[in-house]
């Protein structure tokens, strides 16, 4: 055997060991060891944010995009937040134990469905040390025991993420490896971490297409795919001008590098002539790249002439494709045939066309008169998430507690002899 393979497999039989004790942890505790770990993130943020500036120092140096750069910053407003999405979590109710089916049948079976763990989490994730805290504490309180791999860009501040875990599970003598970063940084690790099917259920892969492609491709372990945020804003011919320019402008630019940024503007045909040019102006602005179709072209020079594959393209950058589209049957076939099933959203005022949009877009999460940028596990009120799942078996959209557990049926009867 290696010696990755034998750290691979302590590290592994650590985490599944722990998951035990987790799994069964009455709900007063789990919360206590979450609002230590709250207490912890203000008292070390100094320590973070010095953790984090080796980081970013370091991937400037090896020129990391803008995108993930920004992704990858910890100044103490994003601690503050990261401490209150733990704390938010505290609140939220134990996913753990819940009868989700209770009958009692006429062979004399009392049949209940039960909400149980998933056992031990694998996340693996690039330029996010955020998601460090949010997975350990998404996974605390749903009783797994999670393993973090992050990539070598955010292995300091993520470092000292996960001991502050650790710390809080060990002042409550818990087993602390129920939280466990992989500290090598070798590829060799990834390769054979997924290899280890006996000893993880999911792998959480958090990354752009390359990662997940590469994960999806050398593992047997189920996983929750994050795929591209190639998200639509499509503005219907009965929008709100002034609405819908304040919607676009906060989709596309409040932070471009997210996930939920919308990519793609789809224009309704009838009000192309009217409204474009007042989003062109917002857009420019902001110093937005926009790249269109022959027809927005031709109504603004500042559009530059787009190619196919600008209407796949999750750009998380200041660019956007635009698209003039006939109505809303074509908004929503565009939509299926270049999206990629993250969100898409409609600004309009008619709630009969609303409605049709709502219903026939097949996004894992579909809006109305809202930014895409609402796509987040923590504005959907579940304290955080583990990643936007576009795949459509067991979790789909943000990723919180609930779908970090699966279910046990329990079977009690006075004597059951089937006949």
């Amino acid at each position: 055997m290696s010696e990755i393979r034998e750290k691979v497999l302590k590290i592994c039989n650590d985490a599944k060991k722990a998951s035990v004790e987790i799994a069964n942890l009455d709900s007063a505790t789990k919360d206590q060891v979450l609002l230590e770990v709250v207490k912890l993130l203000k008292k070390h943020a100094e320590k973070i944010i010095k953790a984090n500036h080796r980081d970013v120092k370091t991937a400037k140096e090896h020129g990391l995009d803008p995108a993930k750069i920004d992704r990858l910053i910890l100044d103490e407003k994003k601690i503050a937040a990261l401490a209150n999405a733990v704390k938010e979590i505290a609140k939220l109710p134990d996913p753990v134990g819940k009868i989700l089916y209770d009958t009692k049948r006429a062979n004399g079976l009392h049949i209940r469905r039960i909400s149980t763990p998933l056992g031990v989490l694998l996340a693996i994730f690039e330029s996010r040390p955020n998601v460090t805290s949010d997975i350990a504490a998404l996974g605390l309180k749903s009783g797994n025991a999670v393993i973090l791999r992050c990539g070598s860009d955010s292995i300091h501040s993520s470092k000292i993420l996960a001991d502050i875990y650790r710390e809080a599970l060990e002042r409550f003598n818990l087993d602390k490896d129920a939280v466990i970063l992989v500290p090598n940084i070798e590829r060799e690790y990834v390769t054979e971490l997924l290899k280890m099917e006996n000893h993880i259920d999911v792998v959480i892969p958090r990354g752009g297409k390359s990662l997940i492609k590469a994960v999806t491709e050398h593992t047997k372990i189920p996983l929750f795919k994050h795929l591209d945020g190639n998200c639509h804003t499509y503005i219907h011919e009965k929008a709100d001008f002034e609405k819908a320019r304040k919607i676009l402008l906060n989709a596309k630019m409040r932070r471009v590098g997210i996930c939920g940024a919308t990519e793609s503007l789809l224009i309704d045909k009838k009000i192309a002539k009217k409204i474009l040019p007042l989003l062109v102006d917002d857009l420019a602005e902001a110093k937005c790249e926009m790249r269109g179709d022959v027809d927005s072209v031709e109504h603004d020079s500042r559009i530059k002439a787009a190619e196919e594959k600008d209407f796949y393209s999750e750009y998380l950058d200041k660019i956007i494709s635009i698209k003039i589209v006939r109505d809303i049957d074509d908004a929503i076939k565009q939509i299926r045939i270049y999206g990629s099933s993250h969100t898409e959203s409609i600004v309009t005022e008619d709630s009969t066309a609303a409605q049709k949009f709502l219903q026939k877009v097949n996004s894992a999460i579909v809006m109305h008169n809202a930014s895409t940028q609402f796509a987040d596990g923590g504005e959907f009120g579940l304290g955080a998430e583990v990643g936007i799942s576009t795949g459509k078996l067991h979790a789909r959209g943000p990723v919180g507690l609930e779908q970090l557990t699966t279910y046990k049926y329990i079977v009690e009867a006075e004597c059951g002899l089937r006949k």
